[in-house]
């Protein structure tokens, strides 16, 4: 596939995931990296979306990690049960945030930053990584959004 995505414009958000998938599985399926496809990943959904960051935390030695990401600068280091992202981790579930300032313990990587969603991707039943996205809009996340991106963190799952 080429690195281009084709995005049908004024889709649903659950149209536009729908559309979105295929293509990210044809630009991963033939890469091994994971750090490689977890880029790739981050920079399509934010040019699909249009999302204020998006990024992905990998567990590493008992704390996430940033990786991959798109976007202002961020949080390098999250501990387990710390924010919307560790709370995402040790729950080993999706956590949609409509207003962060209203989430306990959130870290504010931005102040620009007002709802947000957390995708776990699991490995064996494990947490490996967590996908985050940021809006600078109050509820701007849906059950389009999570199950949207619960399916494409599915793919991601086999990248680790």
């Amino acid at each position: 596939m080429s690195e281009t995505l084709f995005l049908t414009p004024d889709l649903s958000k659950a149209a536009r995931y729908a559309e979105l998938h295929p293509q990210l599985n044809a630009l991963t399926a033939a890469e091994a990296d994971c750090t490689a496809n977890l880029a790739n990943t981050a920079a399509a959904l934010r040019q699909a979306f249009g999302f204020f960051w998006v990024g992905f935390y990998i567990v590493k030695n008992e704390e996430l990690v940033l990786g991959p990401f798109q976007g202002p600068i961020a949080c390098t280091r999250i501990r387990k049960g710390r924010g919307v992202c560790g709370t995402s981790w040790a729950q080993a579930r999706t956590i949609l945030v409509p207003d962060v300032e209203a989430f306990p313990g959130h870290i504010a990587c931005s102040s620009d930053s007002k709802s947000e969603i957390v995708v776990p991707i699991l490995k064996n039943g494990q947490v490996v990584a967590v996908l985050d996205v940021d809006s600078d809009q109050l509820a701007d996340f849906d059950e389009a959004d999570q199950d949207g991106l619960e399916q494409l963190m599915q793919l991601a799952s086999a990248w680790f």
